[in-house]
């Protein structure tokens, strides 16, 4: 489903639960279900940080860095699928990323 097909189904469902408009109580716990996603400039932007801040060689940027990083250039907690598309980013640039946990030997 296309964004704006999917805007407009959200809308459609908001008008139906409020015939009369939102109340001004509603607001807040309304917006606080809407989940913030980085934009392509903040992945970017996230990215070049993890890189320039990582040691030579390569060292490979774990999940904790880059949720590190997402907090810094969003003042937010970072999510799995942003930390997800930061992953994607840096290792189709070459950059290695830390394996998945069920990946690595047990202590």
């Amino acid at each position: 489903m296309d964004r704006p097909q999917l805007l407009y189904r959200i809308i459609e469902w908001l008008r139906a639960g409020y015939p009369d408009g939102v109340p001004q109580g509603d607001y807040i716990p309304l917006v606080a279900l809407l989940r913030r996603q980085l934009s392509e400039d903040e992945v970017r932007e996230v990215s070049s940080r993890l890189i320039r801040q990582s040691p030579p060689p390569p060292e490979p940027i774990t999940k904790i860095d880059a949720a590190v990083a997402i907090t810094k250039v969003t003042n937010e907690l970072a999510h799995e699928d942003d930390i997800d598309r930061v992953r994607r980013r840096l290792e189709s640039s070459g950059w290695p990323f830390d394996a998945p946990d069920q990946d690595r030997d047990e202590p």
